[in-house]
């Protein structure tokens, strides 16, 4: 173990050495994989910050939950909008249908959009977004109160004339949260009282929810003043957890199908549309882009490996008198193997850290002006330094082979 120990310190001397006496030869061996692993450590990273980012905002679409509505998820320039100009909207009876039919059900809820001003004294919000939900909404979507409390499922069942708001209108409309709490305002010149604000969530990479600019009453205070022809609709539902997301949509489908009385020779007149499905789109996305940043971080790793085979290669023969001395007294042809590979992988791995201490500069200012976190998980950095370890293996293992290979007599007349 000792023995390992001074290997080891002795090759990571010679490796400052070598650093240290020939540094600009040093410097443009080590650019290469100080380049590569930039490239690949930096790829992933944001990568990996920005697919954490999007799954964040999938999540709080909801897991394992079902949107029926009439346009399928989808876009570009081939989108067959036209199909769907003619599909009818969910309605509040289809929901109470799939609450007696479903098996697999947990929850469901349907939802009025629409929009007000929202009045408080002289302060006004225009165009604010009014979600008319049923009390399923909570449960199938989290809410989070920060000041006051929610809506009760008896205010949700008798359409009581009160409203949770978004934070962002609180501070609008109040310049505080706190205040909002018990204050009655002006929803389509009807008057609602809050009784609770949620929290801040912030923006998210996909446009999901948005519960800070937004004001939640119950589905039945909101149709008595909202025509549904004249307000878009949603219906949510959420399987039973261990159920599996397509045997829920088979028996969804049947269930709507059947409502609809759909005749087995037409298509379907609504869309079944999941979060699992966006999440598999953006993994193979992702997977994609990470395979790039490896092609590109591997030519240049490709560099910095033949940049330091080149350096071991003249290490070896400005120390070829010393290997001869050094097996003249006993060393063993694997200890100077060891010696070789360990100042070879030393070496990849200065030129490793150098990459990623980059990718935290480059983190650190990029971090202000992208509109996600910017992270380095502890897996990036392993691999990392894993890579730089392999890169000075590779690199360093024929002029390692050959310094042990020397005939030790030959070795020190080289002098």
């Amino acid at each position: 173990m000792v023995k390992t120990l001074k290997v080891l310190w002795t090759s990571l001397k010679m490796a400052l050495d070598e650093l240290r006496v020939n540094k600009l030869r040093t410097f443009l061996s080590l650019f290469g994989v100080t380049i590569g692993i930039f490239c690949i450590i930096g790829v992933f990273a944001v990568v990996q910050s920005l697919q954490s980012n999007i799954e964040i905002g999938l999540k709080g679409l909801g897991t394992n939950t079902i949107y029926i509505q009439k346009w399928p998820w989808g876009g570009g320039g081939d989108y067959p909008w036209w199909k769907y100009m003619k599909r009818p909207e969910p309605r509040y009876r289809e929901m109470e249908a799939i609450k007696a039919r479903s098996q697999y059900l947990d929850d469901a809820a349907f939802m009025l959009f629409y929009s007000s001003n929202v009045e408080y004294k002289e302060n006004i919000l225009e165009n604010v977004i009014i979600y008319g939900a049923t009390d399923g909404f909570e449960k199938i979507q989290e809410v989070v109160i920060a000041e006051g409390r929610g809506i009760s499922a008896f205010e949700y069942t008798n359409g009581a004339p009160v409203v949770v708001i978004g934070y962002e209108n609180a501070v609008k409309l109040f310049e505080s949260p706190e205040r909002a709490v018990g204050k009655t305002v002006s929803i389509l010149n009807k008057k609602v009282q809050i009784i609770g604000v949620i929290k801040k969530k912030g923006t998210d990479m996909i446009g999901g929810w948005d519960f800070d600019n937004i004001c939640i009453c119950p589905y039945n205070y909101s149709k008595s003043y909202v025509s549904e022809e004249n307000a878009d609709k949603l219906l949510l539902v959420k399987g039973k957890e261990g159920i599996p997301i397509e045997t829920f949509k088979y028996e969804l489908k049947g269930i709507m199908r059947s409502l609809r009385k759909i005749p087995p020779t037409k298509e379907d007149d609504f869309a079944l549309n999941e979060v699992t499905s966006s999440s598999k789109e953006v993994e193979q996305a992702f997977s994609g882009i990470k395979a790039g940043g490896l092609v590109i971080g591997g030519f240049s790793l490709i560099v910095g490996l033949f940049g330091i085979a080149n350096i071991m290669f003249v290490t070896v023969k400005e120390r070829t008198s010393q290997i001869g001395l050094k097996k003249a007294i006993g060393a063993k042809r694997s200890f100077i193997l060891l010696e070789f590979l360990l100042e070879s992988s030393f070496l990849c791995i200065i030129g490793g850290l150098i990459g990623l201490g980059l990718v935290f500069l480059t983190f650190t200012a990029l971090s202000a002006v992208v509109p996600f976190d910017l992270f380095i998980e502890t897996n990036i950095i392993v691999m990392a330094i894993v890579i730089s370890i392999f890169v000075g293996l590779l690199a360093g293992f024929i002029p390692a082979w050959r310094a042990s290979k020397l005939d030790p007599v030959v070795a020190i007349r080289s002098k």
